[in-house]
């Protein structure tokens, strides 16, 4: 019997089937999936996986094959820095919840999850939230980014799940796909899916005031049907401080700065870091206004990083 993994506690996962049974499988013995993933979680949300009922146990199920998965998207795992942890599989698109303040999403987080979309061949969207809290210079903020994102090719987004603004474009934006929702604790995630998914009260705090940092709602990956005049499926995720890249070697890493695509041909070098070779054709786009310095910059930092850890 098929089924979909719809959340994920660990040891134990809710699957559902095409006819709309509902099972709590676990993973019997040893497991082995795949010998070039080695993540912390076998099993991801969204993956499509082979079960069978236990006789005697009604809605309990071992599950006992897991499907090739069409892709996937990790980040390095919250608990051990040297592994990966699969957030989750089978997606058409992610997107990306900031906020320009309360809390302040960094440029360098959004680029980071932007990296990470694009290794793994997934589209990306930018939303921002809480428009109802920006002053003028909120607003400048938000539309210089607006500027460089959407210059790059992704769509953006400003909108307000507590005044409800906004809503219509990102349904039309999750119509019939399968989307992960990501970003910072705090940035509205659950007020947004609230909204989405009427009757469904994810839990949501406010951002803590002494830290200006969000307060963790959600502890674990869970997928959801759309309403069926949306359809698709949203899966939301844990709130995230930091997106670690991982398995993106220092020479691959431009490749994922969409922007940067056209001119790492032009370069002198075939294996140019784009950082002190001579006749880099990036860096000399970077000088004419062609790539966004600040996006440069997050390109240098994270290259910094992937040499640190060696990935």
């Amino acid at each position: 019997m098929q089924g979909i993994v719809y959340r994920s506690t660990g040891s134990w996962y809710t699957v559902k089937t095409a006819a709309g049974g509902q099972y709590q499988a676990r993973i019997k013995g040893v497991f082995k999936i795949d010998e070039d993933i080695t993540s912390t979680n076998p099993i991801a949300v969204g993956d499509v996986v082979e079960i069978m009922p236990e006789t005697g146990e009604n809605g309990i199920a071992v599950i006992t094959d897991i499907a090739p998965r069409k892709n996937y998207i990790v980040r390095t795992s919250p608990h051990r820095r040297t592994q990966k942890h699969i957030v989750a599989a089978n997606l058409d698109q992610a997107m990306l919840i900031c906020t320009i303040k309360e809390p302040r999403t960094s440029r360098g987080f959004i680029d980071r999850f932007l990296v990470t979309a694009a290794a793994y061949h997934i589209p990306a969207i930018l939303v921002f939230n809480k428009k109802d809290i920006l002053k003028a210079k909120d607003l400048d903020k938000f539309l210089e980014l607006e500027a460089v994102y959407t210059a790059i090719g992704y769509p953006v987004l400003l909108v307000s799940a507590v005044k409800e603004e906004g809503m219509e474009e990102i349904r039309a934006l999750l119509h019939n796909k399968v989307t992960l929702m990501s970003g910072h604790s705090g940035v509205g995630k659950s007020s947004l899916i609230n909204q989405l998914l009427p009757g469904l009260e994810l839990r949501t705090k406010e951002v803590s005031g002494w830290s200006g940092k969000g307060l963790h709602t959600t502890t674990f990956a869970e997928m959801f049907d759309l309403p069926v005049e949306t359809g698709g499926q949203l899966i939301d995720t844990p709130g995230v401080r930091e997106f670690g890249i991982v398995d993106i070697p220092k020479t691959e890493l431009s490749h994922y700065f969409l922007e940067m695509q056209p001119y790492i041909t032009q370069c002198q070098f075939n294996n140019c870091l784009h950082i002190n070779e001579p006749g880099c054709a990036v860096k000399a786009a970077v000088e004419e206004g062609e790539i966004d310095a600040e996006r440069y910059i997050s390109y240098a930092t994270i290259l910094e990083t992937i040499e640190e850890e060696k990935y």
